[in-house]
């Protein structure tokens, strides 16, 4: 694999490549298995990838949220080594490459920028969309790879991609869990030790949740998750939200859901000083 740090220099070694589909897998480091598995995806697809490592200051709306995210440089070049081919690229930039001058860009997403994650951490998705927008004219990819736990997200990098009129095909690669069921998240290693010890209740919580469709209402189902898992010492629901994954309008009665679509259990936990997001997808036909 090759590690490369400036955008000229990645230019120049993609003008002398010719690798049809390039695959890019973006992430902000504190890699884990649950990366590997979407850079898997990739290299099952393209015959060359690009990882990017960069953690997006643009995307925090807390700056101690920023200063307090892992960042393991060396032992996530050490993780990739394991699964990156000769001709394979981790591009490493540092903030001032990819941001020479402030970002000023705004974008708009419509109702995906007034529901869950958007209302809990407002300017998050217009980072978002200034980082993965500027690595997709970095990099120029053919098909780029996006994790599942990151919900919305992915949402709205689909219409970003959709508003840029490009031609990029965005995959969606399902969520890697541990042993217990917690998802992955470069988030977990900063849990204390008695909240990691709990962290599965969350998705055990939005399984039985998910399964409760068939007899009970969305407001008793919301009840539910709440008292469970706010019942548990150092936890707290931010919110628990039923909602498709195109518009993601959250739905309130059983009644409102459209029949064809699919359908997820969307929820944010508060555990101890770390938050934690999950969803899984509503299995029965409405």
């Amino acid at each position: 694999m090759k590690i490369i740090k400036t955008i000229s220099e990645l230019k120049e070694n993609r003008m002398s490549s010719k690798s049809f589909p390039l695959g890019l897998v973006p992430t902000m480091g504190a890699l884990h298995e649950g990366h590997l598995s979407l850079a898997h995806s990739a290299i099952a697809a393209c015959p060359e990838i690009i990882v990017s490592i960069f953690v997006n200051p643009t995307q925090f709306n807390d700056k101690n949220d920023l200063e307090k995210y892992p960042r393991t440089m060396e032992k996530d070049k050490d993780l990739l080594g394991t699964v990156l081919r000769k001709n394979d690229i981790i591009f490493a930039p540092e903030v001032h490459e990819i941001y020479p001058e402030e970002d000023k860009r705004k974008f708009s997403f419509g109702n995906l920028d007034n529901v869950m994650e958007a209302l809990h951490r407002p300017g998050h998705f217009n980072g978002v969309a200034q980082i993965v927008s500027k690595l997709f004219s970095i990099t120029e990819p053919d098909i780029a790879f996006f994790g599942m736990k990151d919900f919305q997200q992915l949402a709205v990098i689909k219409d970003l991609v959709r508003q840029m009129n490009s031609r990029i095909q965005i995959v969606s690669c399902p969520i890697i869990r541990e042993n217990d069921g917690l998802a992955m998240s470069s988030r977990n290693a900063l849990l204390e030790k008695h909240v990691r010890e709990k962290a599965p209740v969350i998705f055990k919580t939005i399984s039985e949740a998910a399964g409760m469709i068939t007899s009970k209402d969305i407001p008793e189902i919301r009840e539910f998750v709440a008292h469970k898992i706010n019942s548990i010492r150092d936890f707290n629901v931010e919110y628990f939200e039923i909602a498709d994954d195109v518009e993601l309008i959250p739905v309130n009665a059983k009644r409102n859901m459209i029949p064809g679509r699919k359908y997820y259990c969307c929820i944010a936990v508060k555990a101890g000083k770390i938050r934690l997001i999950d969803n899984i997808e509503i299995s029965v036909k409405m």
